[in-house]
């Protein structure tokens, strides 16, 4: 028996590795700011222009997570996150031989990210599987991979550049992030898919599963010891509810906040806080690490605590600082203190989502149903340089952020799981679902 246990953790840990050399080699496209500049100078490229590739490349990414379920249903999780980890590396590899826009757009914006987001939602959600009793904490370990895989490509990526040119950093680039994903492809196993759980009312006898006759006439201690799960919702089901859409606002409000960040924090030191090019890049190695600091602190805590009003108070910080950014006269401290406070609770909101969802509408078509939600990423990363291009400038685009995070923290905070609209026997009342939500 102690042996059978040995070996279910030992394989269990090894899909974790997977899951984090995986998911470290997808995050390394959080480094294409390093990018911009070094385009724009050898090919006499619109900044603007060049920078609408990593919009592109995050908008793929969330479209991606809409078909990925499906997917993973016909091939299998190895065989997808593999091919995905082929067709993202050949992406990036092309990209090197690429020397007009539309080829960067197509190349290292639709492939690139369409492959990203296919091996990210499946791999993420299929850990969430192999640990249901602590999704938060290991959302945070495999999103936080993802965060450190941006981290660490920041210099390699920079070193490459600054050794072998722009355009050959795009094939070693490629060949590096191949190798990582399909080396995690081959580690994980597929989760089997979590029994349904079965409807539940709350009655004077405790928490009892719908339409069980014998339930009813159970004691209270017994029917009070049938634990209270979320539904497993298809996605039909999910868009019957009003709070799917709900936590679609919030997401998308999370994700333009730290995108938009991401994609001008450099030019915001340098036009807004007065700093010189080399300094304010740094910014980009204190967005990564306050980004993974996020993910994997708000993810352990999430398993503590109401995961949406982890996510209410995360919002709020966000808003006090988009605002100060707007308002404040900038200092070196002030600035970076603002730019970690963001990047850290952007990480740490799209850590708990997953965990969110599963509580909300269940685990066992969780890559669809979240993919749903995530759509929230992709539409947030072309709404801040939208918003930006109509408003003219930074500033007027951080109020109006941090205006809007401020009411998706009120939404968040007052939201609770849906109640299921299920007729019951003898009047019982409803019970919602979701544990720690």
């Amino acid at each position: 028996m102690t042996t059978t246990t040995d070996s279910k953790s030992a394989k269990r840990w090894l899909i974790v590795l997977g899951t984090v050399i995986m998911q470290m080699g997808l995050g390394t496209i959080y480094t294409w700011s390093l990018f911009n500049a070094q385009l724009v100078s050898k090919f006499g490229w619109e900044l603007s222009s060049v920078a609408i590739t990593f919009s592109i490349t995050s908008f793929a990414l969330a479209f991606a997570t809409l078909f990925a379920g499906k997917l993973q249903d016909r091939f299998g999780l190895r065989r997808l996150t593999g091919t995905a980890g082929i067709v993202l590396g050949l992406g990036l590899m092309l990209s090197s031989q690429a020397s007009s826009l539309p080829m960067f757009y197509l190349l290292a914006g639709l492939i690139v990210g369409y492959a990203d987001g296919t091996a990210y939602i499946t791999s993420l959600s299929n850990l969430i599987k192999w640990f249901p009793k602590n999704k938060g904490l290991i959302s945070g370990v495999s999103v936080g991979a993802y965060g450190t895989g941006s981290l660490v490509f920041k210099y390699i990526n920079g070193s490459l550049i600054d050794s072998v040119g722009v355009s050959n950093t795009f094939l070693y680039w490629g060949m590096i992030v191949m190798a990582m994903v399909v080396i995690g492809s081959l580690l994980i196993r597929e989760a089997a898919a979590p029994a349904s759980v079965p409807a539940v009312v709350q009655s004077s006898a405790g928490v009892v599963p719908v339409g069980t006759r014998s339930s009813l006439s159970a004691s209270p201690a017994t029917a009070s010891s049938v634990p209270a799960g979320a539904k497993d919702y298809t996605v039909k089901e999910m868009l019957r509810t009003k709070e799917a859409y709900l936590l679609f606002i919030i997401f998308f409000t999370a994700c333009m906040s730290g995108l938009y960040l991401i994609g001008i924090v450099k030019d915001i030191g340098v036009k807004l806080a007065g700093l010189d090019v080399q300094t304010a890049a740094n910014a980009v190695a204190m967005i990564a690490i306050f980004n993974t600091s996020g993910r994997l602190i708000l993810g352990a805590l999430s398993d503590k605590m109401s995961r949406l009003k982890l996510v209410g108070a995360s919002l709020v910080v966000t808003a006090a600082a988009m605002l100060t950014l707007s308002f404040a006269h900038l200092s070196f401290g002030l600035f970076f203190a603002c730019v970690a406070a963001i990047a850290f609770c952007f990480g740490g909101n799209i850590t708990v989502f997953p965990a969110i969802v599963s509580d909300f509408f269940g685990l066992k078509n969780h890559s669809k149903n979240y993919g749903i939600v995530y759509q929230g990423f992709g539409i947030g990363a072309l709404s801040g340089s939208f918003m930006a291009a109509l408003l003219g400038g930074f500033k007027p685009t951080f109020i109006v952020i941090g205006l809007l995070c401020l009411l998706a923290s009120i939404i968040a905070i007052s939201l609770k799981p849906p109640v299921q609209k299920e007729k019951t026997e003898k009047g019982l009342s409803l019970k919602p679902y979701g544990g720690t939500a």
